[in-house]
Parts: structure tokens; sequence; C-alpha cells
């Protein structure tokens, strides 16, 4: 398992994109849609590292009462079926596998309640 990205859930995105792209020096690598949303994923040209930068307003009804003011990890794994299996068995709760944003992801809890998705 790897870290594929931080989501940073922000109140203006295209400020938060010009922030990092055009002040910290980081390049757009990815752009996404949900609905009405952009979702742009921004990092290091040189590094598989992201920020995705997620509205607040898309987060309205705050899935699994995420904590909105703390970033969200998403890690990356090649079979998702077996971490989700390996989490459950080792008494870690987790959601079903499921599409989000055009991902196949699940998510799981820590015990002080932060989330983390995973993704392939």
């Amino acid at each position: 398992m790897k870290v594929a990205f931080v989501v940073l859930y922000v109140n203006d995105v295209q400020a938060c994109r010009a922030f990092w792209v055009d002040q910290v020096g980081m390049v757009e690598k990815k752009r996404s849609e949900a609905g009405p949303y952009v979702i742009p994923q921004v990092g290091f040209a040189d590094q598989d590292f992201a920020f995705q930068l997620v509205p607040l307003e898309m987060m309205k009804d705050n899935p699994n009462g995420l904590d909105l003011a703390t970033p969200s990890i998403c890690f990356q794994v090649d079979d998702l079926g077996a971490m989700r299996a390996r989490l459950v068995d080792h008494g870690v709760p987790a959601t079903e596998v499921a599409e989000y944003q055009g991902m196949q992801n699940f998510a799981f809890p820590d015990p002080e309640g932060r989330w983390f998705a995973v993704t392939r």
C-alpha cells in the first residue's frame, strides 16, 4: 500500500489551485469532475504525491462523519478486495468497495475516527 494523494477540503478551489501551482511551484496532474464540481490534483512534477482539492460545498452531506478540517489520506493498492479483506480480518471496520468520483474505493477509520480511503 502506498499513499496516492491527500485530500484537502477547500472553500475556493481556484484560489487554492493557483496557490499551489503559481506560488509553490506544483503542477496540475489531473482534473476530474463530479457534477458541477471541478476537482484538481496538484503536486510536484517529479513526484507521485499529490493534493486533491475537493470543494467543501461538495461535502455538505459529510459522508461517514468526516472531519473536513483535517486532510484525508488516500492509499493506493493493486487489489482492493484483498486489502479490504485483510483489514476486516484484523478487526478494522471498512465500507464496501464502491465507485466514487470515477474510482473504485473503500474507506476505513482509525481508532480516533479519522477516515482513510483506499483506491486501485
